[in-house]
């Protein structure tokens, strides 16, 4: 859960630390206090968008942070080398001039990565939320979360893949006579050009080294001459060779009084060995390096040629050769293409008839659990005040698409008499806060998020539709976090912990202070939300007695 958030210069907020309860949590104050300020600090430390102007006026950053306790070892933590602690302390900096500095256990990490933390720690329903209950394309993703059958739609969409890969591979290979024609000809210059050149592997790397001695033969022939002779020896004097074969018979003659003459005379005819083989080896060197004339012009035309055909085929002899493969493999399977696509036909055959099993037995699951997520949200409903709904979710086929071979939408029926119909068309504010409230509640079982914020769930909900709402959100509490913020004196009074966000005015700048209220202050606030500025002892009176009931009640949990 969330158990500490502190906040520091973001927008009408200079500082503010609060301290969250396990249960239900409620924020309320003026309008334009700074509520949703907190809403938004909140979901600034769970990764989601956050723009400089949210930076208080005057402040160089902002900056918020967070203590999650309770967390569970997640996957996230191995995944992105965080250690894992059940105590979690959360921060990001957003700077003025838009750059974020995230850090999670004090280790940084990117805002991207942060948000995939965050959505498994907190699960925000804002004012717009409800709105996404209009959009029928939603309606299968809420039933699958319900359904919880990731098995079976992985196994579909395996299908499915299989079914498109094979699909798009006979649309690459559909083409009218005259494109095929242009694109054989095409492909036969191409493997014609290459193989009457003839490449070998590495013939590039022995071109350029042998066009580099030739370009400096006579000086290569110089150097080997003189150290000949150094080695051999010439008219006007001995080589190095003759000169140790000396020094090693001078120092053999005294080889039988000393032990270590003898050894040094050893090397020394070993070292005039390794001189007479070098001198062999730099002769050998010599007479390689004889050519004729047009060699040079032979290998330069040779490098011309390998240098067209990399220009057009690919940055290396090597690729050129891949090229070629690859255009001769294209030829085949267009020369061939009509067989290929008999066979990719009989494939597709299969994986489709695959498909439909999978889809089926998906079709199959999810009605299933729409019989159990229509009697579980029309059971809520009918306790939020809702007691003739009648909510049902509409099957309908399409052609096999990424999700299935479903269609769904959600209908629904307020008053006896009235047909099914769309969300959209029969679905007050207030009717779509409550049906988004408990769809939300009937999937955080499966969700596994420990906490939940509601932003104003009241919208359009007034009256004993405002009690019962009061009475899930406590409800709700019981199972995991639940962070609220709230006009309606119902919700609040059924708050474990109440707090009031004011706003005041100090030498010509405005500041929001986040204050938990005791029993009295909570006594004020209620009779505030009743009556507005209008509070008199029968106001507070009742909302006394309001804030009995709900004690009462909540004890009765």
């Amino acid at each position: 859960m969330l158990s500490t958030l502190h906040i520091e210069n973001i927008a009408v907020i200079e500082q503010a630390e609060i301290s969250f309860d396990s249960g239900f949590n409620v924020l309320t104050g003026e309008t334009g206090a700074g509520k949703s300020i907190v809403i938004d600090a909140i979901s600034a430390i769970l990764g989601e968008r956050a723009s400089r102007e949210m930076i208080r006026t005057g402040a160089q950053k902002a900056f918020v942070s967070a203590i999650f306790t309770g967390v569970p070892e997640l996957p996230w933590f191995a995944e992105n080398q965080v250690p894992y602690e059940p105590e979690l302390g959360i921060s990001r900096e957003i700077f003025a001039d838009g750059k974020n500095s995230c850090r999670v256990g004090g280790k940084p990490v990117t805002v991207s990565t942060l948000r995939r933390l965050g959505v498994q720690l907190i699960q925000i329903h804002g004012q717009n939320d409800s709105q996404q209950l209009f959009d029928e394309a939603t309606h299968i993703g809420y039933l699958d979360l319900f359904a919880h059958d990731e098995a079976l739609l992985e196994s579909y969409r395996q299908a499915y893949d299989k079914v498109s890969a094979v699909r798009q591979e006979i649309r690459r290979l559909s083409m009218d006579e005259s494109e095929k024609l242009r694109l054989v000809e095409t492909l036969k210059f191409q493997i014609d050009e290459i193989e009457r050149a003839e490449l070998q592997p590495g013939e590039e790397e022995e071109l350029l080294e042998r066009r580099k001695v030739l370009q400096n033969a006579e000086k290569l022939t110089d150097a080997i001459e003189s150290a000949v002779a150094a080695l051999y020896g010439d008219e006007s004097s001995d080589g190095a060779s003759a000169m140790i074969a000396n020094a090693a018979h001078a120092l053999e003659k005294v080889s039988r009084v000393s032990d270590e003459m003898r050894a040094l005379s050893g090397k020394l005819n070993d070292l005039m060995y390794t001189a007479q083989d070098i001198a062999d080896e730099l002769r050998d060197k010599k007479d390689d390096l004889t050519y004729s004339a047009d060699e040079l012009e032979q290998i330069e035309e040779r490098l011309d040629t390998l240098h067209k055909l990399k220009r057009k085929y690919g940055g290396s002899v090597e690729d050129v050769l891949a090229f070629l493969e690859k255009a001769k493999r294209q030829l085949d399977e267009v020369e061939f293409a009509t067989d290929r696509i008999e066979q990719l036909q009989k494939k597709l055959s299969g994986l489709q008839k695959t498909l439909l099993e999978q889809g089926t037995a998906l079709t199959e699951a999810r009605k299933a659990a729409a019989q159990r997520l229509q009697r579980e949200i029309s059971s809520e409903l009918m306790q939020l005040d809702m007691p003739k709904i009648r909510f049902v979710c509409e099957f309908s086929e399409q052609t096999p698409q990424e999700n299935g071979l479903d269609a769904v939408r959600f209908l629904m029926s307020a008053n006896v008499g009235e047909a099914l119909r769309p969300l959209s068309k029969v679905a007050s504010g207030g009717e779509l806060a409550r049906i988004m409230l408990v769809m939300k509640d009937v999937l955080s079982e499966r969700d596994g998020v420990p906490a939940m914020v509601f932003d104003e769930i009241d919208e359009g909900v007034s009256g004993i539709a405002a009690q019962r709402v009061a009475e899930k959100l406590a409800r709700l509490a019981r199972k995991k976090q639940v962070i609220c913020v709230t006009h309606l004196p119902q919700i609040a009074a059924m708050a474990d912990t109440h707090f009031l966000i004011e706003k005041t005015e100090r030498d010509g700048r405005t500041y929001t202070k986040v204050t938990p209220l005791e029993r009295e202050g909570r006594i004020r606030e209620l009779a505030r939300l009743h009556g507005g500025d209008n509070v008199t002892e029968t106001t507070l009176a009742s909302a006394a007695e309001q804030l009995d009931a709900a004690y009462k009640y909540k004890g009765g949990l």
